[in-house]
């Protein structure tokens, strides 16, 4: 994956790191990936064992992005661990896009099927309070990524920063099909917020497919 600088995000007028600074950023961006897969692994399995008890699509789908996100974190170990070559980006990019259109399909199928009665989501606590941690650990995470990558000047690492952002926005939008259906009985909600979170995975998917998450085009040598 390229490591030159990206256009468009301050790095490329930027002083250059040392070599000594950028073996910090290497390590720091490795960490906060390692940080990223383990709490993404730990959410997804909260998320998919919760969402099976409660029959609730929007759950169950939440966490399997959260695995969609841990492939993402693994990307970026490969690439600091093993300097993987550039063709292998954008394997790697098609790869998480496949995963995000299976992902989509998924859930678009059982939230429809949902919405048409087959299932009905029951209220779920462990649930709503995954979304909640989701919602106040992710984007400090995001931040944290996002700024060692530009400084780094890694298209790849401000990618995964963006996979990470993602999922604060689809735990606001599973949030609050979970509380609809907990506090006023919406069970329409959870479909619903299953929908969202379909629609927000194809964007995510086409974006990875075409290179444009991890900044390719705008990167020297990318892609």
């Amino acid at each position: 994956m390229s490591t030159g600088p990206v256009a468009g995000t301050g790095t490329g007028t930027a002083a250059t790191p040392t070599p000594q600074r950028r073996r910090q950023l290497a390590r720091r961006a490795q960490q906060l990936a390692g940080a990223s897969v383990a709490y993404n692994v730990l959410e997804a399995v909260v998320a998919i064992t919760a969402g099976a008890a409660a029959s609730s699509i929007a759950l169950v789908g939440f966490g399997l992005d959260s695995l969609v996100e841990v492939g993402s974190g693994l990307v970026i170990l490969w690439q600091f661990r093993h300097a993987m070559p550039e063709t292998r980006e954008k394997q790697a990019l098609r790869y998480i896009a496949i995963s995000f259109f299976a992902l989509s399909g998924y859930v678009t199928f059982e939230s429809v099927r949902s919405l048409l009665g087959a299932d009905e989501a029951t209220p779920t606590g462990l649930g709503v309070g995954i979304a909640v941690a989701s919602l106040v650990i992710m984007p400090f995470l995001s931040w944290a990524q996002r700024r060692t990558g530009r400084e780094l000047g890694s298209g790849s690492v401000v990618a995964d920063s963006k996979q990470t952002l993602l999922c604060t926005y689809l735990s606001a939008v599973l949030l609050l099909g979970l509380l609809a259906n907990s506090l006023f009985g919406w069970h329409w909600a959870d479909p619903l917020a299953g929908l969202v979170i379909a629609v927000v995975a194809v964007r995510e998917g086409i974006a990875a497919w075409r290179g444009e998450g991890c900044g390719c085009g705008a990167v020297e040598g990318s892609c």
